[in-house]
Formats: structure tokens, C-alpha cells, sequence
């Protein structure tokens, strides 16, 4: 196919590496007669704190999933380095651009910002801009009250289906063209623990879930280890679109007419709701990326203490069920939800850390990194909301309790590998004589508690009940409930 320069548009991929129910797609395929795919890995995005190459190869391999699909339109992905308004300029002086495409994006302020300026550029350029919804996240909207009838009406639209009009400009063209730019390495190093990208890779998934993991999906959600098997594992190909949220709630609602109603199912259905409510709530109010939401504490002072803060990174806190977890998620990307929740309540907690000063290092480690659940979530179990229950994670109890054996303690901590079930939580209560019989010196083997972790815990609730009574906190709360809930959600807190 040559290139005809009256009507070619771009499909700019940023987080929708899929060719199934793809609307930007669907829509440039439907309105033009030639459309280029592309992906700028932007340099000022990759040095952004939230950012890592954990992402990007996750993304590369998502790209090489897509080319693999194109093979029979002889096409592939123009896949640059370097940013995105230079990258259009140059396509629109080479094949005069008649359409931008991609999906709306509700991401950090850095990518928020170079979208107006994608925008004020496409004006200046006579290009018209169309994006689509992928995630159930409306712009503009004020409260939630029609927010439920509009993400239903969303989810139950037909999928768009896989392109079948070859409309793509050839492998010719696109290396023709590829010369004026720098290229995207796509080869990875991604380690063989961390789940891999690509929209067949995300299908795999999603087929084996519902083939039989999904069973023991609610019986096994808060266990660390068994967590990693029960639990669905799409939630990267959620964030980085190798599946839409409409194709896995669709799928959802299938099973269950198939007769899979168990617990379990309709568990995880609840679940994805909680995702596009919280992607909303941050498009709505997207500071939250930097500050609380509620203005009441931002008067909430915490001291940076960098020791602290490290040894957390490093899982050399010397509380196990704390270092297990956040050795695991360096080495895979990966955390159930109830051992996110309690390493970030432990830094901000018991650490008495502020929640920006983890914020960074968590989301280059999440695989799944998605900024309108990430700083959502983070200010949750902060307790920084006024509107949610108080939570401080025991990591001596979660661990006793959802780790009994230590087996996934053990796996991350080798160091505590010969200790008994009753020592492993809890290495500091080990006496002098178990110390001889099981080769182990607290403090050498392992740290000691850089924390009193009951102390900290106590002076850390205190403190925040505290803070709930402030005037303004209350108004705050009062203010959050009308703006981002449901009229029937009431605040956790009394008047």
C-alpha cells in the first residue's frame, strides 16, 4: 500500500496497547484511508519519579505482542524515542496528517500537562483530536449523581471488534518514514518473576482465571503467597490497556450466565467497580497527586527520616512480614491488596513517614502502577481522607494470620529460614539459647525492629483521631462525600 497524503491519520498508543474494542482504533480505521500506529516513549516521562524501565518493558512487550498481530497487514508500530509534539511535527511535514486518535488519559500532571499542549498544538495545525473512553472516567463532571448511569451505559456498549479493514500504512512506508527518527529499542530485560506484557499475554490470563483460579479467589485474597495464584493478575494489562474494562467485565457477566455465580466471581465483579470509581475520583480531583485530599491535613507534620525510609525500601526493617512484602514486590511487581495496604501503613504509620515520600518508590515497583488508584489509595490508608475508617495494619498479626507457617516470609527472608513457625513473625522474642540452637544472632542474621511498632502504632492513632475532630477536617469530609460518593454513602465519623 503507498502512501496517500489526502487523508492518513495517528493512532497515538499511550496506555491502550491492544487492537480488540479499542475506540481510538476503531474510530481512525472507520474515518480515514490510511492510519499510522504510534508510540512515543517520551523522555521526559521516563525520568518522571513514578516511572521505571519495569514499565517499559512491559510496555515493549506489549508492542511486540502488536506487531506480532500485524504481521498479516504487513504493518507494525512506529515506535520513537523523544516527545510527542516534535514526533507529530515531523510526521505532518512527511504525510500531511488529517486526524489525531488515542484514548483519554487520566495520568500524572506531567502527562495532563503535555496533552494541552498536544491539544493547543493539533488547533494551531488544523488537525482535529478525537479520544476515547476506555475506563469508565468521565471529564468534566462535578459530582457523582449521574456518574453510576453513565459508566453502566459505558460498560454494556457492544465491543468494538478486531481491525478487519487493512488500513495501515505498510512496513515499507513506516520504515521509510522511521528514518527521521531515533527508534525504540524494543528489547527487554524483564526477570522471568514479573508477569510479561501484550494483549495475548493479558487473554492468557483472563482465560485462566476464569477456568478455575477464580474458585479460590475470596477464600485466598489477603494470603501473600496464595494471593499470587487466586487472585486474577490483570491488573497491569488493566493499566497499561492490553484489556479494556469493558472486555473483562463483559466476560465477568458471561461466566456468571454460564452458571459460575460463586463468591468468588461476584468478589472480583465488585472489584473492577472499584477501580473506575477510584480512576474518577482522581480525575476529578487530580492534586491528590501531590496533596490530600482533604485540606484538614496538610497541616499534618511528619519529619523525613531518610534511615528509615531506606530500610524500608530495602525490607531490612526488621519486622518480617513488612521486609518479606516489600522484598517480593522489588523482585515481581507484585502485591495482594492487603499487603499494599500494609507496607504503605507501616511507612506512614508506624515510620510516622509522610505518604509522598513513598509515593515514587511504590509506583516504579507496581507493575500494575495506575495514578488514579495509586494516590487514591495511598491517602486511604494514610488516613488523610476524613471520610474512611482508620486502619493501621498489626504486621504481627496479618502475618500470624495470613502467613501461619511462614512460608512466604521464609521464601523472602532466607535469612529467617531456620527459624520455627512461632519465631519467624516475631524473631526479636528468640531467647539466648534458641539463638545457639538455631545459628541465628538477632541483629547480625537479621536487624532488629528499627521501630516499637505497638508504640508507634498507638501514638500514630491517637494523633489521627485526633485530627478528625478539626472543624476543618469535618468540613473536608463533608465536602469529599458530596463531590466523589454516592448519595447514600455516609462518612465513617459522627458529627
Amino acid at each position: 500500500m503507498t502512501i496517500k497524503k489526502n487523508d492518513i491519520a495517528v493512532v497515538w498508543l499511550k496506555r491502550d496497547f491492544r487492537l480488540r474494542d479499542h475506540g481510538a482504533l476503531h474510530q481512525a480505521i472507520t474515518n480515514h484511508q490510511q492510519i499510522v500506529l504510534l508510540y512515543v516513549a517520551e523522555n521526559s516521562l521516563r525520568k518522571e519519579a513514578h516511572s521505571s524501565e519495569r514499565h517499559y518493558d512491559f510496555i515493549k512487550q506489549s508492542i511486540n505482542d502488536l506487531n506480532r498481530q500485524l504481521v498479516p497487514f504487513n504493518a507494525h508500530i512506529l515506535a520513537v524515542e523523544g516527545e510527542v509534539i516534535p514526533v507529530l511535527e515531523k510526521l505532518n511535514a512527511t504525510i500531511k496528517l488529517t486526524g489525531l486518535y488515542s484514548h483519554i488519559e487520566t495520568g500524572i500532571g506531567l502527562t495532563f500537562q503535555r496533552d494541552k499542549e498536544v491539544r493547543k498544538w493539533c488547533k494551531q495545525n488544523n488537525i482535529p483530536w478525537r479520544e476515547e473512553r476506555q475506563q469508565g472516567v468521565f471529564r468534566g463532571m462535578k459530582n457523582r449523581k449521574q456518574w453510576i448511569k453513565q459508566w453502566s451505559a459505558l460498560m454494556n456498549k457492544e465491543q468494538l471488534p478486531f481491525p478487519q479493514k487493512n488500513a495501515f500504512i505498510t512496513n515499507e512506508s513506516l520504515n521509510t518514514i522511521a528514518k527521521d527518527f531515533t527508534p525504540l529499542d524494543l528489547k527487554t530485560n524483564s526477570s522471568p518473576l514479573v508477569q510479561p506484557g501484550g494483549e495475548q499475554n493479558a487473554h492468557r490470563y483472563m482465560d485462566s482465571f476464569f477456568n478455575g483460579r477464580y474458585t479460590t479467589y475470596q477464600a485466598h485474597i489477603s494470603k501473600p503467597d496464595l494471593a499470587r495464584k487466586s487472585c486474577s493478575r490483570l491488573s497491569p494489562y488493566l493499566a497499561f490497556g492490553n484489556l479494556s474494562m469493558r472486555q473483562v467485565l463483559q466476560r465477568t457477566e458471561a461466566e456468571k450466565e454460564q452458571g459460575k455465580r460463586s463468591q468468588g466471581i461476584r468478589a472480583f465483579e465488585s472489584r473492577l467497580r472499584w477501580q473506575a470509581h477510584f480512576i474518577q475520583k482522581f480525575e476529578m480531583e487530580c492534586r491528590m497527586e501531590f496533596e490530600s485530599i482533604n485540606r484538614g491535613y496538610h497541616r499534618l507534620e511528619k519529619a523525613i527520616n531518610p534511615t528509615f525510609i531506606k530500610a524500608w525500601e530495602k525490607g531490612l526493617t526488621g519486622v518480617p512480614m513488612v521486609d518479606a512484602a516489600m522484598r517480593c514486590l522489588v523482585a515481581t511487581g507484585y502485591l495482594n491488596f492487603r499487603m499494599r495496604a500494609l507496607v504503605v501503613s507501616f511507612f506512614v504509620h508506624q515510620l510516622w513517614q509522610p505518604w509522598q515520600a513513598c509515593s515514587a518508590f511504590l509506583a516504579q515497583q507496581f507493575l500494575d502502577f495506575e495514578p488514579g488508584i495509586h494516590f487514591p489509595q495511598l491517602q486511604m490508608q494514610a488516613g488523610e481522607t476524613g471520610i474512611n475508617t482508620l486502619r493501621i495494619y498489626n504486621p504481627v498479626k496479618n502475618g500470624l494470620t495470613h502467613d501461619p507457617n511462614g512460608s512466604f516470609t521464609k521464601k523472602w527472608i532466607p535469612e529467617l529460614a531456620e527459624l520455627p513457625d512461632q519465631l519467624v513473625h516475631t524473631p526479636w522474642e528468640i531467647t539466648p539459647f534458641e539463638e545457639e540452637m538455631y545459628g541465628f544472632r538477632l541483629g547480625d542474621n537479621y536487624p532488629k525492629p528499627i521501630v516499637d511498632i505497638d508504640q508507634r502504632r498507638k501514638e500514630a492513632s491517637d494523633l489521627l483521631w485526633k485530627m478528625q475532630k478539626d472543624p476543618l477536617v469535618y468540613q473536608e469530609s463533608k465536602r469529599i462525600l458530596s463531590r466523589h460518593t454516592l448519595a447514600r454513602r455516609k462518612s465513617n465519623r459522627s458529627a
